[in-house]
């Protein structure tokens, strides 16, 4: 994917209300983020913190001579960055409180490599009323700038309670 944003560029998150807004957005795009830079250290901070200190993310030495060049972010932590990259996307007014639920789907199809830029496509797949609440599957497409194939790709799922 290209880079078509200005360096720096941010971009307001749309607000949607209740559920009515919610059902209106189904099947859309609600936006993209704003690019995020891989860097070193919060790779290994992420290393660190869950024991996965595999050479391919932490040894920038001995990851060279490897299949990627460089170090690599592990999946988990670009996936776990989904849910500031969605609120930097969209926020949902009109509930009490807000959950992540879970996630649906997960793929990690290509590497993201360490100095590479990337950001998050959001769709709003489905939305479902659930007891005392709703609940919405957000599809999330992480784009890397300049390669063809996303990083990651998966359903994110949100309740919503009054």
């Amino acid at each position: 994917m290209s880079v078509d944003a200005a360096a720096g560029e941010t971009r307001k998150p749309i607000a949607i209300v209740g559920l009515d807004g919610l059902r209106d957005r189904v099947g859309t795009e609600l936006g993209v983020s704003d690019w995020t830079e891989v860097v070193q250290e919060n790779i290994d901070t992420f290393a660190t913190l869950t024991g996965d200190e595999q050479y391919i993310h932490v040894d920038p030495e001995r990851a060279a001579q490897g299949p990627f060049g460089t170090t690599v972010q592990h999946g988990f932590l670009t996936l776990g960055m989904a849910t500031g990259l969605l609120w930097s996307v969209c926020t949902v007014e009109g509930f009490g409180v807000i959950l992540n639920y879970g996630l649906n789907k997960v793929r990690f199809p290509a590497p993201l490599k360490r100095g590479a830029r990337f950001r998050m496509r959001v769709e709003l797949a489905d939305v479902s009323e659930v007891p005392d609440g709703v609940q919405a599957v957000y599809r999330l497409t992480y784009e890397v700038a300049d390669e063809a194939k996303p990083c990651c790709v998966a359903d994110l799922v949100f309740r919503y309670y009054y």
